[in-house]
């Protein structure tokens, strides 16, 4: 699976971007998805993810109730909606895929296939 992450970008605090991760490559619909992000100087950590049906969704502390993921199998595009952002929420965002979910979501070695990633920054 080839992953293409996009629609990062410079915005003010209380703001809204969507991020988009394009897939090709496989059956998109076999794999669950995840956003991770890692800011400078820091661990990567786990965001969202999502079931390979998108019925089942799961987010960190950080940005539960801000941050909404969602899926669309016929595109093969997994979305991040992120709202009222924050400037802890600079960071890169990556999208990642997995067969199974063995060990949990935030598990780096889960994961298949990683996207190249895209920058978000929050100004405060």
């Amino acid at each position: 699976v080839q992953l293409q992450a996009s629609g990062g970008g410079v915005v003010q605090a209380g703001d809204s971007l969507r991020l988009a991760c394009a897939a090709s490559g496989r059956t998109f619909s076999n794999y669950i998805m995840a956003w991770f992000r890692q800011a400078p100087g820091k661990e990567r950590e786990f965001v969202a993810g999502i079931s390979r049906s998108g019925t089942g969704t799961y987010y960190a502390d950080s940005v539960k109730g801000r941050f909404t993921i969602s899926r669309d199998n016929a595109k093969n595009t997994v979305y991040l909606q992120m709202n009222s952002l924050e400037p802890d929420d600079t960071a890169v965002y990556l999208c990642a895929a997995a067969r199974f979910l063995s060990g949990g979501w935030g598990l780096l070695q889960i994961y298949n296939y990683w996207g190249q990633g895209t920058l978000v920054t929050v100004s405060s």
